[in-house]
């Protein structure tokens, strides 16, 4: 039997275990990650997609770090689109349809590329543990690796069962044997341990879909990309086509709703509330006519369409009725049946903020074990994980990232702090700082700390080093050219007539001046790179918000204590969701502090209780 000794061990080759493998590794830690095919390392069990809101502020935030996830995306994308696009600048998010083959392509390629990073295939069988202290893992046939720190990242496989209508069998996605052997060695470890539930859409044969006709979304004519270090797209640009659900398709569900595995009472775990399946969206919306169904391409190579929006656990034959009863989709044929995946995962309280358990030493978690969904969401943790375990393993203190600071803060403190009931999905509302959040400064609020930390590399650490010095260099320019209000009305700039001199960083917090208008007045700015200028210019629009933003979470936490008064009608609040409202209307919280401890409150959604609260509290005066 072989032995083999690292300093950081990851288990699985998913987004999380991709990421922590190869922070671990960049940060110097000699890092083996085990996985059961090397052919599988940074598949897409679901959309090959990448992003979105809240999800892709995580993949600029991993990739500021120096992480591979932004980079595996801007490689194999084929259709980038930034959502939102109308909306500020903080609740902006890029995504993009990925080649499926493309990205894991370009995931093996920066692992094997990676120093320090040795990838072994392999079952892990079981730990190598003392007293609850991990060190090392068995495989399957009977070799060991031993090592300082533990990272386990099983995605769904943790005793996973895939449910089409009433068929069940047990995997860990459709065509992969799930871990059985390793789930009954945690449960010797006594964790806390709940079933969640996710699904996916029949996957269609693009060749027998009638596009004619069809509504297309086409590509961003001018694509924002994931990494700082890219400036274009690689491979070939897409359109995306839509259809929509009617009548027939909703009856046809509605008539079946007892043969899907999740109504039929076949599962018992807990689905994404966000990511509804057409059951769901048909019982929980029946006064809506129709639904979006975006029908993405998994490859440019590839025949396989994935239909956004219909993911189901009904019966084979009731998913091709449904699915050909929508324009486009007639005579459509089913290459692989949507199915439901129900999966252990351990309740994230059980972790501390570093993610190591509390109660196993130097095991750390990270992805769907910790009750997230969704690739970006797995990446992140995935980083926290793998920097701890490899900071760990050499005797250096555990990195904790903060709500203020990054998103990854938010969800780690979230999924510590107040455990799920549900997959965790990443929504900008979670966010109680996201107008500093923003995706556009990822770079600057964390690509410092990835130097420390010795995950960046000396490529971008060069690129960030330049974009400070030029963003130093606008910025001490802008702030030597002043002009008053008298001055600026000559120019046509629309200001207040004060008296007050303004610098030209000032000036930019005006909504209707733009860094164009300041080039006719000083021609010299016009020198200055496109990116640095439009960055100054969103920097300078959102001052005045962001320290007002400041200004209310710290109210926000003086006030928890505030009563909140029996009669308040939480159904007249402009702002909360149908959700919220309903929620708080039942529990009918006795003050603001037990209001944010409902499941589901957002830091948001309680600045606009305190705002109500407050305005309760004056007419009561």
């Amino acid at each position: 039997m072989k032995h083999f000794d690292f300093d950081v061990i990851v288990i699985g080759g998913g987004h999380a275990g991709a990421e922590a493998a190869h922070t671990a590794a960049r940060s110097g830690a000699r890092t083996a990650l085990v996985t059961l095919s090397l052919d599988n390392i940074g598949v897409m069990s679901c959309n090959p997609a990448i992003g979105g809101l809240g999800k892709g502020h995580l993949v600029r935030e991993i990739d500021a770090l120096g992480g591979v996830m932004g980079v595996a995306a801007d490689r194999s994308g084929i259709q980038f689109r930034l959502l939102n696009r109308r909306k500020g600048p903080a609740v902006q998010g890029p995504r993009t349809q990925s080649d499926r083959r493309l990205y894991r392509a370009a995931m093996v390629d920066l692992l094997r590329r990676t120093p320090n990073l040795t990838m072994i295939a392999g079952e892990v069988a079981d730990f190598i543990a003392t007293d609850h202290i991990v060190s090392g893992v068995v495989l399957a046939d009977g070799s060991d690796i031993t090592g300082k720190a533990v990272v386990l990242t099983t995605g769904t496989f943790l005793r996973g069962v895939i449910h089409i209508g009433d068929q069940r069998m047990a995997g860990g996605r459709m065509g992969d044997q799930p871990s059985v052997k390793l789930a009954e060695r945690i449960d010797g470890f006594g964790l806390p341990l709940g079933r969640l539930k996710t699904g996916t859409p029949p996957r269609l044969d693009g060749r027998t879909i009638n596009w004619d006709g069809l509504e297309t979304q086409p590509a961003d004519d001018d694509p924002v990309m994931f990494s700082f270090l890219s400036n274009k797209p690689v491979a070939r640009q897409i359109a995306c086509g839509i259809t929509h659900t009617n009548e027939k398709t909703h009856e046809i569900i509605r008539e079946n709703l007892g043969r899907s595995a999740m109504y039929g009472g076949h599962i018992e775990g807990i689905g994404p509330r966000y990511c509804p399946s057409i059951e769901d969206k048909i019982v929980r919306f029946s006064d809506k006519p129709s639904h979006q169904v975006f029908l993405e391409p998994e490859g440019l190579d590839d025949h396989t369409i994935y239909p956004n929006g219909i993911s189901t656990s009904l019966p084979a034959d009731v998913q091709l009725d449904y699915v050909r009863s929508m324009v486009g989709l007639e005579s459509v044929s089913i290459l692989q049946p949507g199915y439901a995946i129900e999966y252990d995962f351990v309740d994230p309280r059980a972790l501390g903020p570093d993610l190591q358990l509390k109660s196993v030493k130097n095991l750390y978690l990270a992805g769907q074990i910790n009750g997230t969904t969704g690739y970006e969401e797995a990446a992140a943790q995935g980083y926290v994980a793998g920097i701890n375990a490899a900071r760990h393993a050499m005797d250096q203190d555990p990195v904790i990232f903060s709500r203020r600071d990054s998103y990854i803060g938010v969800m780690i403190d979230d999924l510590v702090t107040r455990g799920v009931s549900e997959p965790y999905r990443m929504f900008t509302s979670r966010a109680e700082f996201r107008l500093s959040l923003r995706a556009d400064n990822a770079d600057q609020r964390l690509t410092p700390l990835g130097i420390t930390l010795g995950t960046v590399d000396e490529t971008r650490k060069r690129a960030f080093g330049v974009k400070m010095e030029q963003l130093a260099a606008c910025y001490d320019q802008l702030h030597a050219c002043q002009l008053t209000p008298s001055e600026g009305k000559k120019h046509g700039l629309n200001m207040n007539q004060d008296g007050q001199r303004r610098n030209a960083v000032e000036l930019l917090a005006f909504p209707d001046i733009e860094f164009g208008h300041l080039e006719q007045i000083w021609p010299q700015l016009a020198e200055h790179d496109l990116q640095i200028k439009q960055q100054i210019n969103r920097e300078a629009q959102y001052a005045a918000y962001i320290a007002r933003q400041e200004r209310d979470v710290l109210a926000l936490k003086r006030d928890e204590a505030q009563t909140i008064p029996h009669d308040m009608n939480f159904m007249e609040i402009e702002g909360l969701s149908t959700e919220l409202r309903q929620k708080l209307t039942k529990v009918q919280p006795r003050d603001l502090g037990q209001a944010g401890r409902i499941d589901g409150m957002t830091p948001a959604a309680l600045t606009l209780i305190l705002t109500k609260l407050r305005q309760y509290q004056r007419k009561s005066a």
